[in-house]
């Protein structure tokens, strides 16, 4: 139908009413292709859906000279059992070098799961600051690594004093080691954390966000992993909360972590452990982290004397019915 003078008269009389309104302008007709209205985001329901499942490597090697598979191995077998994703350990890589990162990530793709975190070992609970400054370089490397491998989240810890005489000493005394002789741990929390400022940069230019573990030493409570988080106070160190590392009342202490955890461990010991056994209640703890809004990756780490062709699938099959 042609447009007409009195068309454009009334078109030109509904602009002058707009333009009376200061800053208003009129709506644009959204024509027959417009998407329905969606509530604004604060009202829209939360989607429950299940965590997604990995494994580390390290369930499949568990520091065993006899059982030592290559990363590659772990992430096929990873995927013939179910997972969805697969930790890295860092220490049981062969290799840094740049092919055999992406060769890893290929692996990932053509096995369709996704390379979900990345566990590091380093230690800043020194008085020697050339000892700290090492390590700082080790876990800026590390957070490179996490980068070229495409892996969101990377494992942290603060170390220990070494006054153990061995890992096995350190669990005979249930991770309570006593401080160097002459020094205190309120030194050390000083240490940690200015060590992990200088991390933030770069995993911020990284993409990776570390989660500090609770472990052993200043990591042995809820309330030393906080203390370090709180004083950072940056989204790029959160919580990589391990649910075998709290030998005592594990789940009132993971409810304090878990609003701040961006990563979850989880331990399962059949067969008698390593080290330990705890008898963990995974119903429970898949409350405690639902009830805090956590909604990321469950990784398995096995820590029994059972074969791992065995116990891996029945850990999976825990995990996976708990965290439904």
């Amino acid at each position: 139908m042609p447009i007409t003078r009195r068309d454009l008269l009334a078109a030109s009389a509904s602009l002058a009413a707009a333009a009376a309104v200061p800053g208003r302008l009129p709506a644009a007709d959204p024509g027959p292709f417009a998407p329905s209205p969606s509530p604004p985001p604060a009202t829209r329901p939360a989607a429950r859906r299940a965590n997604r499942i990995g494994i580390s490597t390290y369930s499949i090697w568990r520091f065993r000279d006899d059982s030592k598979l290559p990363v590659g191995r772990c992430i096929e077998e990873a995927a013939a059992i179910g997972f969805d994703g697969v930790e890295i350990l860092h220490r049981q890589m062969d290799s840094e070098e740049n092919g055999a990162l992406q060769a890893l990530k290929q692996t990932a793709l053509r096995e369709g799961v996704d390379l979900c975190g990345f566990s590091i070992h380093q230690g800043f609970v020194t008085p020697d600051k050339d000892k700290r400054q090492k390590n700082v370089e080790h876990t800026l490397k590390c957070i490179e690594l996490a980068y070229a491998l495409g892996i969101p989240t990377m494992r942290v810890n603060t170390g220990t004093w070494g006054t153990s005489k061995s890992f096995d000493d350190l669990m005979a005394h249930r991770g309570v080691e006593p401080a160097l002789p002459g020094h205190t741990e309120d030194e050390a929390f000083g240490w940690v954390i200015d060590a992990f400022e200088q991390c933030l940069k770069k995993a911020e230019q990284c993409g990776v966000t570390m989660g500090l573990e609770n472990h052993w030493g200043l990591e042995l409570t809820p309330q030393g992993v906080l203390r370090i988080v709180d004083a950072i106070r940056s989204p790029w160190l959160q919580v990589t909360a391990d649910t075998g590392n709290f030998l005592e009342d594990p789940y009132d202490r993971l409810a304090l972590l878990a609003p701040k955890a961006c990563y979850v461990q989880a331990k399962t010991y059949f067969g008698g452990g390593l080290w330990y056994t705890l008898d963990l209640d995974y119903p429970r703890i898949a409350d405690v982290f639902r009830k805090a809004g956590y909604r990321g990756y469950v990784s398995l780490e096995f820590e029994g004397k059972e074969d791992w062709r065995t116990a891996v699938p029945k850990s999976l099959e825990l995990l996976r019915k708990a965290f439904a």
